[in-house]
């Protein structure tokens, strides 16, 4: 049995195949039909090919002639398509303080806007230290200064929120966002 550790499924190759009967496919598509295994096992070889099991859940389980290292190839093609084109909720975060300056607010607000008109969400959060959690008020005007100023690409999805030493709010970029 021939186990890649890269590979979740096993896939038996030649004599690997258990099966005493396999339903036979040749290297063109073409159903042979159920053959003995070692019959099969024969066909593949005067074609200098492998026997490659690609449905063991089948009765009886489907075989195919074909090259084992081109089948693997382009096994680990699809893989590897299917996840670039899978993606989990992409959220990137952005951290102020409650009495940043004029200018550094700026600069945070145009990384904001670069990332929700990427089609990111953006969670901005605001750090309070010591003291300052007396005044959450000040925290609270700076997310809300950064949020009316994104408002073009982006909206607010999740109020702000405390969250031990934290404040933060969630900004999801607008359908009008590339």
């Amino acid at each position: 049995m021939v186990i890649r550790h890269n590979d979740r499924r096993r896939v038996r190759v030649n004599t690997d195949i258990r099966a005493l009967k396999v339903r036979t496919i040749d290297s063109t598509g073409k159903q042979v039909g159920i053959l003995p295994r070692d019959e099969a096992l024969n066909l593949a070889r005067t074609s200098n090919l492998d026997l490659v099991e690609v449905a063991p859940n089948a009765d009886p389980p489907v075989c195919r002639i074909m090259d084992y290292g081109k089948y693997r190839y382009e096994q680990t093609k699809k893989e590897k398509l299917a996840k670039k084109h899978q993606h989990a909720s992409r959220i990137k975060e952005i951290r102020l303080r409650p009495n940043i300056g004029e200018h550094d607010l700026l600069v945070k607000e145009k990384r904001v806007r670069e990332f929700l008109e990427h089609g990111f969400k953006v969670k901005v959060g605001v750090r309070f230290r010591g003291r300052e959690m007396a005044h959450l008020e000040f925290g609270k005007e700076v997310l809300e200064k950064l949020a009316e100023s994104v408002q073009d690409v982006g909206a607010v999805e999740m109020k702000a929120k405390v969250v031990g030493r934290f404040m933060t709010i969630i900004i999801g970029p607008t359908k009008s966002a590339p």
